[in-house]
């Protein structure tokens, strides 16, 4: 008995969940919802023909999808194929998704001036807030890596922090020791005396972690009257104060935490270790030294 779309979907996808970051695990999520969108999920899987692919991809781009959100759904359900051809006893061998990707318009990303990130740290609500931000600056760190992060992943006396990530082959969660620049430093010290659990940046009220803080951000860039940015666009903030700065590759490679040097090219470029350029960057009055 062959298997349906919906269950090479469903057998994939909890394969997923337990190996891949949230946001690489939702992204695949929204292309079999895509898919299923104009497929029948109890459809046969040795059915599906390259023109049937085509004319949903197609069909899914004359509806407002982007050529590059439709390509990254295309990347995704076809490594989904791939993973269901050596997984799955007697799936089909063909690759239906094996078509030419569609013409994207690729837009250098939005980096959003010094001067901007400091008029939306001016704006947050609490200390707590002031060294999250603070954080995502000096530490070039991904959203999840800071939200989970854990008062045993720093280490002050080393002035160093653990950052873990599952962007990595196999998606096993690794970690990577991180320093700290000097004006992070002391802000760290006195954000984990403030913290009475095992987390270091908790929600005020649940004592939990954060998974997302969207409307924190909108807020914010609202707040202080700049165009709006999110927190994964500090990270390329960081690095392109480390570019703009003459630092050599190698080293932005490591503060970024990429595997391939490569990756940190196309990164860099897209933008159109140095914790030391991160530290000549002055920082503003805290609120108890404002007060004074």
């Amino acid at each position: 008995m062959g298997f349906s779309l919906g269950e090479w979907a469903n057998l994939y996808l909890d394969y997923c969940r337990q190996r891949l970051s949230d946001s690489r695990y939702k992204a695949k999520c929204l292309a079999f919802r895509c898919l299923f969108r104009t497929m029948r999920p109890v459809s046969p899987a040795d059915a599906l023909q390259k023109s049937d692919v085509l004319q949903h991809f197609s069909g899914m781009i004359e509806a407002g999808r982007t050529p590059n959100a439709a390509n990254e759904d295309l990347k995704n359900l076809r490594a989904a194929w791939n993973w269901a051809r050596e997984m799955m006893t007697g799936f089909p061998q063909g690759d239906p998704f094996a078509i030419p990707p569609f013409p994207e318009d690729r837009r250098p990303r939005y980096v959003p001036p010094l001067a901007d990130f400091w008029a939306v740290y001016a704006c947050a609500e609490t200390e707590q807030d002031e060294v999250l931000l603070l954080s995502f600056l000096c530490l070039a760190a991904r959203r999840g890596e800071l939200f989970r992060l854990r008062v045993e992943d720093v280490d002050l006396e080393r002035r160093q922090v653990a950052l873990g990530t599952r962007k990595r082959a196999g998606g096993s969660l690794q970690y990577d020791w991180v320093p700290m620049a000097d004006q992070l430093l002391p802000r760290m010290r006195e954000q984990i005396k403030r913290v009475p659990g095992p987390w270091v940046f908790p929600r005020p009220e649940t004592g939990e972690p954060y998974f997302s803080r969207a409307t924190w951000m909108r807020r914010l860039c609202n707040r202080a009257g700049v165009r709006r940015f999110g927190l994964h666009a500090i990270r390329h903030l960081t690095a392109s104060l480390l570019a703009e700065s003459n630092v050599p590759t190698v080293q932005i490679q490591r503060v970024l935490r990429h595997q391939r040097i490569s990756t940190t090219d196309i990164y860099i470029r897209s933008l159109g270790c140095g914790a030391g350029a991160v530290a000549a960057i002055p920082l503003p009055p805290t609120r108890a030294e404002a007060k004074q």
